[in-house]
């Protein structure tokens, strides 16, 4: 055994230390850190399978491994995520009524919503590594995919000068369904294309050199407030031209 059929699997436990970095800080609520370290996971974890295509070591070691990364960087760190954003905006009113209350005690207990992620990332890897139909396509949003939309909320906050998205942002009912639409999406039976390249004709690869290519427009005029933007630009393409991508 060389020195190559270990690279991918370093690569892979690069991404659960970049995951497990960007957990700690989740939780002492540095979510700016914590969104920059689960960007370096992800970047670790399409660089892994890469090197095991590329060296021709896929095994199911490797399989098994990137999976139990993954729940890390992309499932416990969102969950963690959405919670400390949960928990640091107002209270909903409607929540505090003599029927439904949501805080018992001193235990604030919406914020623990959020936690539905992991759950939802850790039932989508699960089914990742049983499901054959998943070779070269995804069905259900990609956890890293999801990952990024959620980590990209506190960069919103921090640098963007857009307003509405704030705002947004800012709003416990609007990260109540991102929660409830990220945990569906990632279990949903909706094919998606994946960004592996068989060969690299315009022909064969058209949707995803022009999802490629706005992608690149989004992010230079909207910067982090482009990372929502691009994962629905992803989901709507897929569906629209699933035909094309097969």
């Amino acid at each position: 055994m060389t020195y190559k059929n270990h690279l991918p699997n370093v690569l892979t436990l690069l991404n659960l230390l970049s995951g497990t970095i960007a957990a700690i800080f989740a939780v002492e609520g540095e979510l700016i850190l914590a969104a920059y370290f689960v960007f370096l996971g992800i970047f670790f974890d399409f660089f892994d399978g890469f090197a095991a295509r590329l060296l021709k070591v896929q095994g199911e070691l490797g399989k098994q491994l990137d999976s139990l990364a993954d729940v890390v960087t992309s499932g416990v760190v969102p969950g963690i995520v959405m919670f400390q954003l949960l928990k640091t905006k107002n209270s909903l009113e409607i929540f505090n009524t003599e029927i439904i209350s949501w805080k018992t005690s001193e235990v604030e207990l919406l914020p623990y919503v959020g936690l539905l992620i992991t759950l939802a990332a850790a039932y989508r890897l699960a089914k990742f590594n049983i499901d054959e139909r998943q070779t070269t396509s995804f069905i259900g949003l990609p956890t890293p995919a999801a990952a990024l939309v959620v980590l990209s909320l506190p960069l919103i906050l921090t640098y963007s000068s857009l307003e509405f998205a704030v705002n947004l942002i800012e709003n416990k009912w609007f990260l109540i369904v991102l929660t409830f639409l990220l945990s569906f999406l990632m279990n949903a039976e909706i094919p998606l294309f994946s960004l592996k390249f068989k060969d690299y004709t315009w022909k064969s690869n058209k949707v995803k050199y022009v999802f490629i290519g706005f992608t690149a427009v989004l992010c230079v005029f909207f910067q982090f407030v482009a990372i929502p933007m691009v994962i629905l630009l992803y989901v709507l393409m897929a569906v629209l031209f699933k035909d094309a991508t097969n």
